[in-house]
Formats: C-alpha cells, sequence, structure tokens
C-alpha cells in the first residue's frame, strides 16, 4: 500500500464537494499500513511505521511547558466579571504540587479514588491534575448523574462500585441532595464553595494552602505506564456503567498517536474553545490532552449547542480564535446562522483554523457543505474537516481519516501504534483493536472485560467496517453500523441499523435528530423518531422552546415529516430498508433508563426495552392517531 514516508508534510485535499477551492494546507501524518488477509476472511491491518516514544506519565509534559513556557495560558475560564480567569503552566504546576501533597497525606488509592460530580472547570482541572501527580485515580461523573437524574440509579451504583475516598464538587449547595443521598458519612466532601447539611465540606482553598508533601517527588516518580490514572465511566446495553480504566500509558502514548497524526499541533501551540465534557473520552483524555502535550491554551466554553446554550459559545468565539475547533454536529449546525451573519465572527473563528474536528454522529452534508462555504467567504479556502472511529476503551484515538479523503461516514485507517482486525460477522466487518492507548479492562467487573477481548487480546469495539474500495483497503474504510443494534426480521431478513439511521435523518433534516428502529421479528420496520426542535421552529416558529409535546403534535410539523418519511420511502430497496411506520417522540427520552446519556447518545437497545408498549401501538392493526403511516 502507497504512503508518504514524511510523516508531517503539508498535503492539499481534494474537493469532496467537487467545488474549485481548495483545502488548507496543513501537515498531517500518513502511516503505511501492511495488509494481511486470512483464508477465513480476516484481515489485519498494522502501521510499518513505529510510534515514537511517549512519556512515563502526562504531568511530564506539565514539568516541560512549566519550564518552556512558564507564562503561557493553560487553561482559562469566564469569570464573574466576564472576564477571563486564567491559570499559566507555571501556576499550574504549582497548584497541581500542593493538590497532590494535601491527596498523598489522606491515603487515597485506586480502591479509594477520588470522584469529581460536576462539570469542566478550572477547578475540576486543579484537582484532577493534582490526582494525577499524586499517582491516584479519579473518575469525572456526568453533572446529569446527580442534576436531571430522579432517582440517582447509576450515580448509586457508581459509587458502590469505585467506593471513592474523596468525592468533589465545585459548588456544594448544587449538588447538595445528591451529595447527602450517595456519600457515605465517612466519605470526604470537597468543593470550591457552597455547603451540605449536616456535612462537613473540605474547601479547594485548603488542599492548595498544603505544604508540600515531602514524600511527593517519590510518589510521582513511582507512577509507572500502568499505574491508573483515570477511569472514564460508560454504559453498555444494560445503561449501567462500566468503569473504564485508563493507565497512563494509554493516555501518553494516545496523545503520541494524535501528535504524530495531526502534525498541525506540532507546527504551534493549539488554541482551543471547547466545551466538550470531560467525563467523556473526547473531551477528557482526546482535548485536555493534547493542549496539555502540545503547549497549548484551552478556553473553557460554557455554552451547549441548543437554544440559550449556544450563545454563550459564539460569545466566546468574538474573542477567541481556535486553531482547532472540535464539536459534535449538532454544534456545528447550531453555529451555522451565526457564522453566516456576522462576517467580523466568521473573521475571527476561521482565522486561524488549521481544522475542524467532529464526533458522536454523522455530519450532515447541508452542514459541511456551509462550512465549506463560510471558510472560503473568510479565507478564500476550505478549512479541513476530520473525524475517525475511537472509544473510551481506546483513549481514545484508533482511526482517522486525512483531509483530502474526509466525508462523513468515513473514518479512514488506523494511525501509529494500532493494529486493526476485521472479522466477517453475518456479511459485515466487524472491528477490533489491539495497541498501547487500549484499556486493560473495566473496574473490578471481570466478566465485562472477559467479555470485551478476542483470544489474540484484541479489543471488540461493536462496529462494522467496510472498505471504500474492497481492491485497495489504502482508500481506508466507512463506518457500517454496530454490530449490536442489528437484528432480523420475521422473515429472517437482516437489518443494517446504523446506515439506515443515518439515512433516516439525513432525509429528514432539520426536523430529525435521531431515530430508533424497531421490527425485531416483525414483518416490517417501524420508527421511533427523536425531533430536534431547533429544526422544528425553522419550519413554525411559533412553537414553545423545549416543548415536545407540542411539537410532536404540531399539523405543519407532521405534514412535513410526512413529506420527508415518504421521500424515504421511495428509496428504499427492500423490506431491510423499507419503514412504514413512525411515531413522533412527545416525551424525553430517560438517562435514568440508559435510554441517552448526558451527550444525546441514544442507546437502541434500552429505547426498545422500556418503550414495548409504543411499540406495540406501532403495530397495531388500527393504528391511533398519533402513529404516521404510509402506503
Amino acid at each position: 500500500m502507497s504512503a508518504k514516508p514524511d510523516m508531517s508534510s503539508p498535503i492539499e485535499g481534494a474537493d469532496h464537494t467537487g467545488g474549485a477551492h481548495p483545502l488548507r494546507a496543513i501537515s498531517f501524518g500518513n502511516p503505511d499500513v501492511s495488509v494481511d488477509r486470512r483464508d477465513d476472511g480476516t484481515i489485519y491491518l498494522r502501521p510499518k511505521l513505529k510510534l515514537g516514544d511517549y512519556p512515563v506519565r502526562l504531568t511530564d509534559r506539565l514539568h516541560h511547558w512549566a519550564v518552556e513556557a512558564p507564562e503561557r495560558v493553560f487553561m482559562a475560564e469566564r469569570d464573574a466579571s466576564g472576564g477571563w480567569r486564567k491559570i499559566t503552566y507555571a501556576q499550574l504546576l504549582v497548584s497541581t504540587r500542593r493538590i497532590a501533597s494535601a491527596l498523598l497525606a489522606r491515603g487515597l488509592s485506586a480502591d479509594k479514588p477520588i470522584v469529581i460530580l460536576s462539570g469542566n472547570s478550572v477547578d475540576h482541572a486543579l484537582l484532577a491534575f493534582g490526582a494525577l501527580y499524586a499517582g491516584i485515580p479519579f473518575c469525572p461523573v456526568s453533572p446529569a448523574y446527580s442534576l436531571v437524574s430522579r432517582d440517582y440509579g447509576k450515580l448509586s451504583f457508581l459509587m458502590k462500585l469505585l467506593t471513592p475516598g474523596l468525592v468533589f464538587a465545585d459548588d456544594a449547595g448544587k449538588f447538595a441532595d445528591a451529595l447527602v443521598a450517595n456519600v457515605s458519612l465517612g466519605t470526604e466532601i470537597a468543593a470550591t464553595r457552597g455547603a451540605v447539611p449536616g456535612r462537613d465540606v473540605t474547601l479547594l482553598s485548603d488542599l492548595l494552602a498544603t505544604p508540600e508533601h515531602p514524600h511527593l517527588d517519590a510518589a510521582h516518580d513511582a507512577i509507572g505506564p500502568d499505574t491508573i490514572a483515570k477511569f472514564l465511566l460508560t454504559s453498555g446495553s444494560t445503561g449501567n456503567p462500566k468503569a473504564v480504566i485508563n493507565t497512563q500509558r494509554m493516555i501518553c502514548a494516545n496523545q503520541v498517536m494524535l501528535r504524530e497524526t495531526l502534525a498541525f499541533l506540532m507546527d504551534e501551540p493549539p488554541v482551543i474553545v471547547d466545551w466538550l465534557p470531560w467525563n467523556h473520552t473526547f473531551g477528557g483524555n482526546h482535548n485536555i490532552g493534547l493542549t496539555l502535550f502540545n503547549g497549548g491554551s484551552m478556553y473553557l466554553d460554557e455554552g451547549k449547542p441548543m437554544p440559550g446554550g449556544i450563545e454563550e459559545t459564539v460569545r466566546n468565539l468574538r474573542e477567541i480564535s481556535p486553531t482547532v475547533y472540535f464539536n459534535v454536529p449538532k454544534g456545528y449546525e447550531s453555529l451555522l446562522p451565526y457564522l453566516r451573519e456576522d462576517s467580523t465572527l466568521r473573521a475571527k473563528f476561521f482565522g486561524n483554523l488549521h481544522a475542524m474536528f467532529f464526533s458522536g454522529a454523522a455530519l450532515s452534508p447541508f452542514v459541511w457543505n456551509s462550512l465549506d462555504e463560510l471558510a472560503v467567504q473568510a479565507t478564500g479556502f476550505r478549512v479541513p474537516m476530520l473525524t475517525g472511529l475511537g472509544a473510551t476503551e481506546t483513549s481514545p484515538f484508533f482511526m482517522s481519516v486525512r483531509p483530502d479523503t474526509s466525508r462523513s461516514g468515513h473514518v479512514g485507517l488506523p494511525v501509529l501504534g494500532n493494529d486493526a482486525k476485521l472479522l466477517p460477522n453475518n456479511g459485515k466487518l466487524e472491528v477490533r483493536a489491539k495497541g498501547p492507548n487500549v484499556t486493560p479492562g473495566y473496574w473490578r467487573q471481570p466478566e465485562l472485560t472477559a467479555a470485551a477481548f478476542d483470544e489474540e487480546g484484541f479489543y471488540k469495539f461493536g462496529d462494522a467496517l467496510k472498505p471504500v474500495d474492497p481492491d485497495n483497503l489504502d482508500a481506508g474504510f466507512d463506518f457500517d453500523g454496530r454490530i449490536g443494534e442489528d437484528f432480523k426480521l420475521g422473515s429472517g431478513t437482516w437489518v443494517s441499523v446504523g446506515p439506515l439511521r443515518a439515512r433516516f435523518v439525513a432525509a429528514c433534516a432539520p426536523l430529525v435528530r435521531d431515530v430508533v428502529i424497531a421490527g425485531i421479528n416483525r414483518d416490517e420496520l417501524s420508527a421511533l423518531v427523536v425531533l430536534d426542535l431547533d429544526g422544528c421552529r425553522l419550519i413554525n416558529p411559533k412553537l414553545p422552546a423545549n416543548d415536545l409535546a407540542a411539537a410532536a403534535s404540531d399539523p405543519l410539523i407532521r405534514a412535513a415529516f410526512r413529506e420527508c418519511f415518504q421521500k424515504l420511502l421511495a428509496s428504499a430497496t427492500g423490506s431491510s430498508t423499507r419503514i412504514m411506520r413512525a411515531i413522533l417522540f412527545d416525551t424525553p427520552l430517560s438517562i435514568d433508563r440508559g435510554e441517552v446519556t448526558d451527550k444525546g447518545s441514544i442507546n437502541q437497545r434500552a429505547v426498545i426495552e422500556h418503550r414495548s408498549a409504543l411499540i406495540e401501538t406501532l403495530y397495531s392493526s388500527a393504528p391511533p392517531a398519533q402513529v404516521i403511516t404510509l402506503t
């Protein structure tokens, strides 16, 4: 397979839209992958070049930048006055060592780790780096488990799983109910501010005032590649959290994989404006890690890709010009109107931007092409849009597209340090991974660990891939759905759920955010539809905000959806792609029942399990008016 030996050579990519404007030339790696095809159809892909050396500890890079660029901003967040509270690399090292000293004095360990309940903040980062420096694992938890959940089911489960020795929330008062209900009396509570009725609260300022521990340097030096850095929670089909072990080797190796692939990170220190939650691997490993590893600056964005939240993101982007920008597809979609209407914002956003990156769902052609057009207006060239394939269990970087091959649904090839195994599975190719960035397993869940790896030690993603060109695997791979989501109709025909969901959402844009496909052992397929309220308001601006019931019953919305639904049916090629009935959800999916994550990702199995009555309504011989049927 052909490749360029220079892993940081500037390239210009072909136009995925067929337009005349070139991509911005950026430094980008291009690993040469060897292919080993076996007689049983299994394919092994292995990068020929070896992964570069990586540090033993992530905090080794903190020491490096505290010397090389002590006054450079590492992280900033808005303060009460609307300005930026900034912490430099030199300040981060001092604060990290003091907090680490306080944590060492408490006898914390993997058996008594730190749990962080609150979201992204400078104080969250300080505590996390203090834990990393002391060699004490920590676990950032979705704030939704404390603030949105009604029964604290997931929070209760993980507290029993992890048995923390210290629990932190930036605002103790805000999290007081969750803390009282789930933190045992013998477990220390720490916070930046606030109180918890009936409980003592250690203030972060007290931890920061701790004199350096006499054995601090020895404790830091004792941290090795297999030392557990953190636990990251991910949910299985049951919805109960799994605590993915993240070692120092995983995180440090993955950062070198990122640096040697996204080689433009070496051209100048990255500047990032970011909201992605740290309890997920994309925000918490990928983005924080590449900021620290490459001596960059991260500006915390309290905005969210939704009405009432995107305005804060826009405010930040008016002030800070990122060099690389990370978001989910909905985030890019929400930014489009502001980038279209404001030439100053457009120039600020695209002016220094080497690349954009998306994950979590497919990016629609409309959004992608719109970003290309806006970038050309601002700079004269398109800005590369990147993506790939990864998981919490792979730290997460595993596969990557190239700027010249990137398109929605394409995941590229494995990056340096990763071996990929493609195994025939019911007509698809199931992908598995092996590398220094892959987890050793799930904390205190040996049965789940055993089930996650095959006999050769490859991690089972549960995803399927499809070669762009079966005769030329150098062209890379497209995502082909989740193996566990696929099912058979009553006729025995397999339904490939992932690609069908993507086609459904694309056909019904901008009305639909996601869809659950039903039909296991049935004669035909049906759909349970999650509406996109922003898109619905483009059809009917009078719809109230955040009111699914109003949108689901609105005649204009239902008529517009039916028209899109009918076009989708016309494109069906057989029973495995023909959807005849649909229901628009009029209530939110439940985080307590594992139907949806705090990022909005849907668990198909959990929805089908918990919405059995609604599915029966879909298939009733005389369906009620809420069911939209086609003929």
